[in-house]
């Protein structure tokens, strides 16, 4: 088994190139645009039940094609079968029950507040789809943040583009052979194809572009949105930091810690990127990583099928020439024609060292020595806003101190990455690890325009009322518009509305009888209320 994986491995690079030159590229994508700008004007993607069918369809890809899609991964990442499934479609097939479950509500118009002058008006936010977005998924999870974008854009009612990275070509050329096959093709395309073909899509005008990847790319994406105007998401990444008190339970932490840092092969833009504990704790979770390390991955991590392998040439000589960073003291296997890199521990890293210098993105995690938790939190302040930012410890001050003094896409306090399984949490960076977030009702919200809406009518004591912004202006009717429009603390308690309706129902009832009663006619009312 482990022969076959390596000979895929060997010719990745080359499936990736040999794949983008069987492209065609057309002279210009804006025929294709435009089919999907016809279609989305014509209202096809906004009914609700349109929605509904179209997340269904694209359930129904990733249950039927389970197999289909694990041997993409395997081929382009060799990603085991158990991190295929859970973390890639398990969590699109998650994403689409919970939008199916939702989505009527997500969609109803928001009602709010308003000032005495429009009391009897309406007032309400109405969510409306942008139009057609583009969305260009990532490599190292290329199932997951290229569909799971896909789920919110339907959602939310609108039109899609969907450009799948190059970088994992086996997963790329299934998604476009499968996409087709289940959602309406006249408003879902899929186009494949490296930097040139990404370069000439950017070159035309979307009404909202979402983009997972690095830093520098994003930059691109970015400047490109800006020539439309276009609004973006940039799903970003950067060197998430990782705190380990002395007091935590050392060997649950180094359980989680490893988990979070080796799965993909590191290569997660969650991953925790280092480590910043005492020298003391540095001796003591070498001793435990080595023991857990055996327990997940076995005597000799190269023969494990649990581990994945680095995803081309390119990116394997960038994480070889990290590893001259501090020292050695928990792996350091690296078989190039393989692109295997065992878990690596490097300890007494240094601020200045190369594997500080950019985000790791590979099975490589480096420990800095820091004296205390004041230490760390300068340490992680002097550099660009993580993605995430991780704390193991017990004590809910030193948590604390993390949470009010430093600044993170999102934090998670005792374990890593398993944040992202909560949906009802926003996901997306800060700074430079990005800009927006997504995942549930946050996936809905970013690919829906939230249009105000105010509807008044033509009470003529409102009018009256009203009437006091017309011109000739004078101080008196100022004043009063003044008392009318100051802004005020809501007078009236928060109930329910199924409570106001019950308590209307009871105030109506009793009117009804006082009626009865003072006409004499209580004779004709029903049995109870006479």
């Amino acid at each position: 088994m482990r022969k076959g994986a390596e000979e895929k491995q060997r010719t990745a690079g080359e499936l990736s190139t040999q794949y983008i030159s069987k492209i065609k590229m057309p002279s210009s994508y804006t025929e294709v645009i435009d089919k999907l700008q016809t279609k989305f004007k014509q209202g096809v993607t906004k009914p609700l039940d349109y929605r509904t069918q179209q997340l269904k369809a694209l359930y129904r890809l990733c249950k039927e094609n389970e197999d289909v899609l694990v041997k993409a991964m395997r081929d382009d990442l060799n990603k085991p079968y158990f991190e295929s499934v859970i973390c890639e479609i398990e969590f699109v097939r998650n994403d689409i029950r919970g939008m199916l479950i939702n989505l009527e509500k997500w969609a109803q118009q928001e009602y709010t507040s308003k000032h005495i002058l429009l009391t009897f008006d309406s007032s309400y936010i109405q969510r409306e789809p942008y139009g057609v977005v583009l969305i260009i998924g990532t490599w190292n999870y290329p199932i997951q943040m290229t569909l799971s974008p896909l789920v919110g854009a339907i959602a939310a009612g609108n039109a899609a583009v969907v450009k799948p990275s190059e970088i994992s070509p086996a997963t790329a050329r299934v998604l476009e052979e499968l996409l087709p096959l289940y959602l309406d093709k006249d408003c879902y395309k899929v186009i494949n194809g490296g930097v040139v073909e990404t370069t000439e899509l950017l070159k035309e005008k979307f009404d909202y572009i979402f983009y997972t990847g690095c830093s520098s790319v994003g930059k691109i994406i970015r400047d490109a949105a800006n020539e439309h105007l276009t609004p973006c998401t940039l799903e970003l990444g950067g060197k998430s930091p990782l705190f380990l008190d002395n007091e935590v339970d050392i060997e649950v932490a180094c359980r989680r810690i490893l988990w979070g840092k080796f799965i993909n092969s590191g290569q997660t833009c969650v991953a925790p990127d280092y480590i910043l504990c005492t020298e003391e704790r540095q001796e003591e979770f070498i001793q435990v990583a080595k023991t857990i390390l055996k327990e997940f991955f076995g005597e000799n991590p190269h023969n494990s099928g649990d581990l994945a392998r680095i995803v081309n040439k390119k990116h394997f000589k960038r994480l070889h020439k990290l590893m001259a960073s501090g020292s050695v003291a928990i792996g350091g296997v690296c078989v190039e024609e393989e692109l295997y890199i065992s878990p690596t521990v490097l300890i007494n890293v240094k601020a200045s060292d190369t594997v500080m210098q950019e985000e790791i993105f590979g099975p490589i995690l480096p420990i800095v020595p820091i004296a205390d938790v004041d230490e760390a939190i300068r340490f992680i302040n002097d550099r660009d806003k993580p993605l995430c930012l991780y704390v193991f410890s017990n004590n809910k001050n030193v948590v604390k101190q993390f949470l009010n003094n430093t600044s993170s896409g999102s934090c998670c306090v005792n374990d890593t990455v398993v944040h992202l399984s909560v949906d009802s949490l926003p996901f997306g960076g800060v700074g430079g690890s990005g800009m927006g977030r997504y995942h549930g009702k946050f996936s809905f919200d970013t690919f829906s325009h939230k249009k105000a809406v105010l509807i008044r009518n033509f009470i003529p004591l409102l009018e009256k009322l009203g009437a006091l912004r017309y011109p000739p202006y004078t101080d008196k009717n100022m004043e009063k518009l003044l008392v009318l429009m100051k802004k005020r603390s809501n007078f009236f308690p928060k109930i329910s509305y199924y409570t106001l309706v019950f308590l209307l129902g009871i105030i109506t009832a009793v009117v009804v009888r006082l009626t009865f009663v003072a006409s004499g006619l209580t004779k004709y009312l029903p049995h109870p209320f006479q």
